[in-house]
């Protein structure tokens, strides 16, 4: 007898997503921000968490090192590691949008499969990909963490862009949103990702 003989689900006698986003007087969803370390993913996530709070709007920001210091502190980087990372924030950040919780996601999401996994466990209708983009360079110089620097020295292993590999995305599958922080200043970022979110969730109507 397999452990799922013992799992009985019961989504159909539980409280209707209608009735959340009623309560709520929103629609649920997930902003997935990703990108190298030091892109900016972060700094756009938690300053939208503020401007979507002052609007009225709830929310729930998931952040990669604050989910990794609680829910997935046992995983390292290995791609075992990585892939069962996203797939347990994919179906956290399910739960929130299917609660009617506005959800802002930030992790670096290397890879087109595991980007690809998110979307196919949180559902295409739910899923909003923003590429939050700038050459590793600019990241290195920032190096907000620390990380690069770590990285140059060899201290850290499978570095993100140095030894194991970021897929940016592919032409024939652009991101819903792109936002090249080597570009745009932090404001500018914040109003185009403001203006996708207004016009793709439906905030404007608030």
């Amino acid at each position: 007898m397999s452990s799922s003989d013992h799992i009985h689900p019961i989504f159909d006698s539980t409280l209707g997503r209608e009735s959340k986003e009623r309560l709520l007087n929103q629609k649920g969803c997930v902003i997935w921000l990703y990108g190298l370390s030091g892109a900016g993913k972060s700094t756009l996530a938690a300053a939208m968490e503020k401007t979507l709070h002052q609007k009225g709007v709830f929310t729930q920001l998931l952040d990669g090192d604050n989910i990794r210091s609680g829910l997935n502190n046992n995983l390292g980087f290995s791609d075992e590691d990585r892939k069962e990372n996203i797939r347990r924030i994919a179906e956290v950040a399910k739960l929130f949008a299917r609660c009617g919780i506005v959800t802002l996601t930030s992790f670096i999401t290397p890879t087109r499969s595991l980007r690809s996994l998110a979307r196919e466990i949180i559902g295409q209708e739910d899923f909003h990909e923003v590429f939050v983009t700038c050459s590793y360079a600019t990241c290195e110089k920032r190096d907000v963490k620390g990380l690069y620097t770590k990285a140059r020295a060899g201290e850290i292993k499978h570095f993100t862009g140095k030894d194991s590999t970021f897929e940016p995305p592919a032409e024939a599958a652009p991101a819903d949103l792109t936002l090249d922080t080597d570009l745009l200043s932090e404001p500018e970022c914040l109003q185009a990702l403001g203006d996708f979110i207004d016009k793709h969730i439906g905030l404007e109507a608030r």
